[in-house]
Parts: C-alpha cells; sequence; structure tokens
C-alpha cells in the first residue's frame, strides 16, 4: 500500500495510508473489542484504531465496525465493506464512493 498526500491534514492521520481502487478508498483498521465505548481513537501503525463495546463473537464487533465507520464518513453502511481480516482485529476496509482524502479527511474529525 502507499501513502496518498493530503494537504491541511496534520499529526497522526498524515500516517493513515489510504488507497483508492475503482472509484473506493481502502484502509486498514485495528478494531479493539469489548472496550467500555465504541470510538476511533486514531492512528496506529498507518491503521484507524477502533474500540468497540460489541464482543467478537457471531459478527457483532464486525456489524459494529460497519455501522461505527458508515455513521463516521457519512455513507451508506451498505458501502462500507469488510474485505480481508473478517475474523480477525486487523482489517481492511473499502468504502464505495470515497477518495482517500475525503476518507481521511472525515476519519480525523470522528476521532474522540
Amino acid at each position: 500500500m502507499t501513502k496518498t498526500d493530503s494537504p491541511g491534514l496534520v499529526g497522526e492521520w498524515e500516517a493513515l495510508v489510504v488507497n483508492d481502487r475503482a472509484g473506493a478508498a481502502r484502509f486498514l483498521v485495528h478494531v479493539r473489542p469489548k472496550s467500555s465505548r465504541s470510538a476511533i481513537l486514531g492512528v496506529r501503525e498507518g491503521a484507524v484504531e477502533v474500540a468497540l463495546t460489541s464482543p467478537p463473537a457471531d459478527g457483532a464487533a464486525n456489524a459494529e465496525l460497519m455501522k461505527l465507520l458508515a455513521r463516521a464518513l457519512d455513507v451508506r453502511r451498505g458501502d462500507v465493506n469488510i474485505l480481508v481480516g473478517a475474523s480477525s482485529r486487523g482489517k481492511l476496509i473499502e468504502v464505495n464512493g470515497l477518495t482517500p482524502a475525503d476518507a481521511r479527511a472525515r476519519l480525523s474529525r470522528a476521532k474522540r
């Protein structure tokens, strides 16, 4: 994966690796299930760090992750897909209809 430059963003969000594939933005996510609250925490090792309240059982954490990302990125839930890592903490996410710069900017605004 290569880093796409995004003017205007400073700090940790410059380290987020976001790629453009056929009109969709792709980026890595590291999930912390069974946290006290659901939130986007920042960037760690080129991936978005996300805390989720759901346990990693029966797809509950994946469903909550897709809902959280859709809300943060202001897209439909159906536009957010887990391409790789459905059963692990590290996931490759694809969001249809977003450029890498838009995805990075929206994620940085959603950080709590």
